[in-house]
């Protein structure tokens, strides 16, 4: 655990590496930061303890038992009724997010905002305004191509990002995929399987056995996209269609509320847009 400048908190446990911030009266502040510390301290302990499970398919018939993991476990049923392979890990960082803050607003309720970023997957109470930057190529020298600015009067608990830059492998080809959602898991499997379903056939994509590259992945002989070479227009507004359609899915089911799609430059939206074009106003 370390404080950060403006006001931050990181806490960083083997993989878990999440910093958060919270606004209010002082003493609300220093309970929630105490409150996410002591919740931190089992998380990782939690997750390891069901891993075998976590890494299958989700299935109603075989929940988890612990917390976190049934809140996983959750965000990716409503994806797996309709036939698609998702396993709960996919979920696994917007529900630490969640959870974490959870326990903040539920040790001090007079916080007027506050945010738990893990890894870029965030949970969120917007209060009267946050802004949230937004990164098609984290890599150094990406910088930011656009934000966010979340009102409580939005609906928005989480927002995610997933794509072929990510932390985990891709079976798409997505420089980035941002989601917003009800909650920060929700956001964070439909970020996974909309930034898979941008792709398209192309000799410039070279893929590899995620099993191959990580034999503990929970994605097993399905190919990971390693690399991505100049593609032509026709292909990446095809790949972007293809993602996009399946987005809109997502909108129309209410698993999500928007999403931002960016591949090669170009860009699309899906759901409600306006949540993802607001202009800062302070």
């Amino acid at each position: 655990m370390q404080r950060l400048t403006g006001d931050r908190l990181h806490l960083q446990h083997g993989p878990i590496d999440v910093v958060l911030r919270a606004w209010g009266p002082p003493d609300a502040v220093a309970a929630a930061e105490a409150a996410a510390t002591a919740r931190f301290q089992t998380v990782l302990d939690e997750l390891a303890a069901e891993l075998p499970l976590l890494r299958r398919a989700a299935d109603p018939a075989t929940p988890p038992r612990g917390a976190i993991a049934q809140k996983m476990h959750a965000a990716c049923l409503p994806h797996t009724a309709r036939s698609i392979f998702v396993t709960p890990m996919a979920a696994v960082a917007g529900a630490v997010a969640d959870a974490l803050l959870a326990a903040m607003r539920d040790a001090a309720p007079g916080l007027t905002r506050a945010f738990v970023n893990d890894g870029g997957d965030i949970a969120v109470l917007a209060g009267d305004g946050l802004d949230i930057g937004m990164v098609a190529n984290p890599l150094p020298g990406g910088g930011f191509d656009g934000a966010l600015h979340l009102r409580a009067t939005d609906g928005i608990g989480g927002v995610a990002t997933s794509g072929r830059y990510g932390r985990s492998f891709s079976l798409g080809i997505a420089d980035a995929v941002t989601v917003l959602a009800p909650s920060a898991a929700a956001a964070d499997v439909a970020a996974t399987l909309i930034a898979n379903a941008v792709d398209v056939a192309s000799p410039a994509i070279i893929r590899r056995p995620a099993c191959a590259l990580d034999p503990d992945s929970d994605l097993g002989a399905r190919l990971v996209t390693m690399e991505v070479g100049a593609l032509t227009a026709t292909e990446i507004t095809t790949a972007l269609a293809s993602g996009a359609a399946f987005a809109e899915t997502c909108c129309e089911a209410g698993l999500i509320c928007a999403a931002a799609l960016r591949l090669g430059g170009q860009f699309c939206l899906a759901g409600a847009k306006t949540l993802l074009l607001k202009e800062p106003d302070r």
